[in-house]
């Protein structure tokens, strides 16, 4: 049995990430880092797979917690298939480099970037083992471009910089049977990041030229597909997904109008 190391899978994008892949069979390692009533919520709703998940805590901007979450996935499972670093440390109020405390650029470049090495250092050579892997990073539309984003200095450098490490890994990893692709998503905010596609066609959204909102479903879906056995040929990608948005000539100043 296949099985997924998902950080920040309990809520968010990352709560129908693990949904899509328990539904696709595999076992799931989840990790949360401090809402313990949420995973006692996930527990009973997730009750069927008891036997093939797991929950473990863990900080991602601390190196020890990454040792951690994959002892206790191996442990348990004694492998691992898919890495889904869904977690991302993110400051939502507008401030221009110079207004940056020392720890907030810390945490940003260290949840976001630092993370995924040390990941990656860890699970790299079990996949090499296996002969198999499929490892997933997120980024923000346009990333491979290196685009400026006023007021997001730290989160945007750390992707960035993300989305090349991405490729490198491709690249070094490709004769082991292990892939690397970095999935985008677009302003999917507040409800809808837990929402489902079905949910959100009810709602119209004029900003968005597909007309709805994107949901975590959606998210779900695009990674689901990338850890397929038949999506080796599909390595070093950046897969964006926001309804056709990045097709229009708008700014990321704009885009951040739409942040909560």
């Amino acid at each position: 049995m296949r099985h997924a190391v998902i950080t920040a899978g309990s809520k968010g994008l990352g709560k129908k990430v693990t949904e899509q892949m328990l539904e696709m069979g595999c076992s799931v390692t989840v990790n949360y880092r401090s809402d313990h009533e949420r995973v006692s919520q996930l527990m009973k709703e997730w009750a069927t797979y008891e036997n093939r998940l797991q929950f473990v805590q863990g900080d991602v901007t601390k190196k020890e917690d990454i040792v951690k979450i994959v002892d206790h996935a191996m442990q348990r499972f004694g492998r691992i298939d898919y890495l889904i670093n869904n977690a991302g440390p993110y400051i939502f109020e507008r401030k221009k480099l110079v207004d940056y405390d020392d720890h907030e650029w810390y945490e940003i470049i260290n949840g976001n970037l630092n993370a995924v090495y040390h990941f990656l250092k860890l699970t790299i050579p079990i996949m090499r083992k296996q002969r198999f892997g499929r490892i997933i990073t997120y980024g923000f539309q346009d990333a491979e471009h290196t685009p400026g984003w006023k007021y997001r200095s730290a989160f945007s450098a750390a992707k960035a910089g993300l989305a090349s490490l991405t490729k490198t890994i491709a690249l070094e990893e490709a004769e082991y049977g292990i892939t690397a692709n970095m999935v985008c998503p677009g302003d999917i905010i507040g409800e809808m990041k837990e929402a489902d596609i079905k949910t959100a066609r009810k709602k119209k959204d004029e900003y968005t030229p597909v007309g709805r909102s994107g949901t975590g479903e959606d998210i779900g879906r695009i990674v689901r597909f990338l850890c397929e056995e038949d999506s080796d040929f599909i390595t070093g990608s950046i897969i964006t997904a926001t309804g056709g948005i990045q097709v229009v000539n708008r700014s990321i100043e704009k885009r951040s109008s739409y942040e909560k």
